[in-house]
């Protein structure tokens, strides 16, 4: 066991339903496993756009934290922290952890998005290592943020072990996992929905509502705008998705942006094909055999590929059967593990 504190800070709470917590989540629970007593610490919800009470809260916090000690920032605070790790670089061994960078959310102002490339890649450089979540996101801090790829470890998100999905939905069941924010794309998979009414389909959108309210609140508007409410059935966050993987027949994911999309790998998983959106590192996790991928934005494109699958029941059995034998070939959450503690022995 390394002889030093750990620490693991984030913004916000920890229980929060979206892929990069349960990543955190995960990643700690393995990190203990492997002998790292991890001390979390809980920053300001007001990240990536802290105010000044959130930042000396912060810098408070983390001046606290012992000499010496390992502190892992998850990405959606530390991407906004370049002065704190700045001040902290010599004491403490810091550790970012980037699902993806701050100024590729979508929805962002072109003044916000300056400002987030500039705070990041400043607060990067004060690092002693990072951690990423794809090979995608690895290449935009090299190539966007000047990050040496010396200094990055790459430690794909792990996926459980399942029983595969029977898929014999009458009608087609389509499942879409995400939060309800811009990125997301749930306005596109709407717009493609309803060019294709005369097919027989329900869908199923399961994401936290609450992150972005005014967004999720103009989804809702708009599935009723388009008078298929009594076809897509928006859930809001749950704790236990593997019933809702399990009664899916093809998991949909729209996303205009995507540092990894756990919730690909988790489709895989079970077993599921894949109609998704080929931005950002999608391609990377959906395998070509299970999934057919359209351009980000395309609502044409996106309905084209729904129709194909939903009335193609050949089509979807042999994506189905090609995503079953990719299940194979996706990390645990062990070796998820066991990268970062590389990572954390190389810096230490």
């Amino acid at each position: 066991m390394l002889k030093s504190h750990f620490f693991f800070a984030f913004p916000g709470n920890l229980n929060t339903f979206t892929g990069g917590y349960h990543y955190n989540r995960r990643l700690i629970a393995e990190l203990k496993k492997l002998g790292i007593n991890i001390n979390t610490l809980s920053l300001s919800e007001r990240f990536p756009f802290p105010n000044d009470d959130a930042l000396e809260h912060a810098r408070k916090s983390i001046a606290l934290i012992p000499d010496g000690s390992v502190v892992i920032i998850d990405g959606l605070a530390f991407g906004a922290m370049e002065r704190i790790s700045e001040a902290e670089k010599d004491r403490l061994f810091l550790i970012a952890l980037v699902h993806h960078p701050l100024a590729l959310e979508t929805g962002l102002t072109e003044r916000q998005r300056k400002f987030l490339t500039s705070s990041e890649t400043q607060a990067l450089r004060f690092t002693r290592a990072v951690i990423v979540t794809s090979q995608n996101t690895c290449k935009v801090l090299v190539k966007d943020y000047s990050v040496p790829k010396s200094k990055i470890t790459v430690a794909l998100p792990g996926t459980k072990r399942y029983p595969f999905a029977k898929c014999q939905g009458k009608p087609v069941k389509l499942l879409t996992v995400a939060t309800l924010t811009k990125r997301k794309g749930h306005d596109v998979l709407i717009d493609a929905l309803k060019n294709l009414k005369n097919l027989q389909w329900e869908a199923r959108f399961i994401g936290d509502k609450n992150l972005d309210p005014v967004w999720a609140n103009l989804v809702e508007k708009k599935v009723r705008s388009t008078r298929l409410s009594d076809r897509i059935n928006i859930m809001g966050a749950v704790s236990d998705l593997f019933i809702e993987y399990q009664s899916a027949d093809v998991f949909v994911l729209p996303s205009r942006f995507e540092g990894y999309g756990m919730v690909l790998a988790e489709a895989i998983a079970n077993g599921l094909p894949i109609i998704a959106s080929n931005a950002g590192a999608i391609p990377d996790v959906a395998p070509k055999s299970a999934s057919i991928l359209i351009p980000p934005d395309d609502s044409g494109a996106l309905a084209k590929a729904l129709g194909k699958v939903i009335t193609d029941g050949d089509l979807r059995k042999k994506m189905q059967l090609n995503a079953c034998r990719a299940a194979k070939d996706l990390p645990s959450w062990s070796q998820c593990a066991e990268l970062v503690m590389q990572c954390i022995k190389a810096v230490y």
